[in-house]
């Protein structure tokens, strides 16, 4: 009986070990990245907005500070908000904003509106592709930008889907700030290095973290279970670059 308990401790040990892995049958950065990207670099996106990000947008706008043009640090994805939490205190100075699509997340943070404030701590329901434009278009523009354990969409066929393979890239970047990415799958991190290195000209690398503190639940779950952690940095001259320089509108 000893060794089933033992075999089957063993058994659920391995399970918490993997679990939040990301599994994919790729193992380099998608063949099709490069195409996709130049393509979005030479066309405009002529999507439509989401209507209800538009009207939170607008109640956004409507805090006094944000509008007075404090600076502001972007967390996008937020997820359940901790992060955005954590932020603010790191960075008492500054209006932070954390943006999550979803309600039921936000409602862990005891949002119960589309939009709350405390202290120096914004948290907003809203589609992150427009938010951005809608960002971009009225030039506030962030400081800062920290993308948290985006969703990977592991499979190939999804990689119009990862933010780099986004139509909305080219505004993700030209809405500037210095940008930090991070992941747990080091082929994402790679992609959306080689995505800002071929949109920009700078030579951009993923990094394995080292140290991590934990600042999003995501990340001291996979930390605590000795999963490796990569991130991407972008410099904030590099963004503001790329907006300058680009050939075309991209609002």
């Amino acid at each position: 009986m000893r060794a089933v308990i033992e075999s089957t401790g063993s058994s659920v040990t391995s399970a918490l070990a993997v679990s939040g892995q990301v599994s994919s049958c790729q193992d380099t950065v998608h063949p099709r990245l490069k195409q996709v990207l130049c393509r979005y670099l030479k066309t405009d996106w002529l999507q439509s907005y989401h209507s209800p990000t538009v009207d939170n947008f607008r109640r956004l706008v409507n805090l006094s500070d944000f509008s007075a043009g404090q600076s502001f640090i972007l967390d996008s994805g937020c997820g359940t908000g901790k992060s955005t939490l954590a932020l603010a205190r790191q960075f008492p100075e500054h209006l932070v904003i954390g943006v999550d699509r979803s309600a039921t997340r936000l409602a862990k943070s005891s949002l119960e509106h589309s939009l709350v404030r405390r202290g120096n701590c914004v948290l907003i329901r809203a589609e992150l592709a427009t938010f951005w434009r809608l960002l971009l278009v009225a030039a506030y523009l962030p400081e800062r930008h920290f993308l948290f354990y985006p969703n990977p969409w592991p499979k190939p066929k999804h990689l119009q889907r990862r933010w780099h393979g986004h139509p909305v890239f080219p505004q993700l970047l030209a809405l500037g700030g210095e940008i930090e990415l991070r992941c747990n799958w080091e082929i994402y991190a790679r992609e959306f290095a080689h995505a800002v290195s071929i949109a920009t000209g700078y030579d951009v690398q993923a990094q394995q973290l080292q140290n991590v503190t934990g600042v999003s639940p995501f990340e001291t779950k996979y930390n605590q279970r000795g999963q490796p952690l990569f991130s991407v940095r972008v410099p904030g001259r590099v963004t503001t670059a790329f907006r300058h320089n680009s050939a075309r509108s991209l609002t």
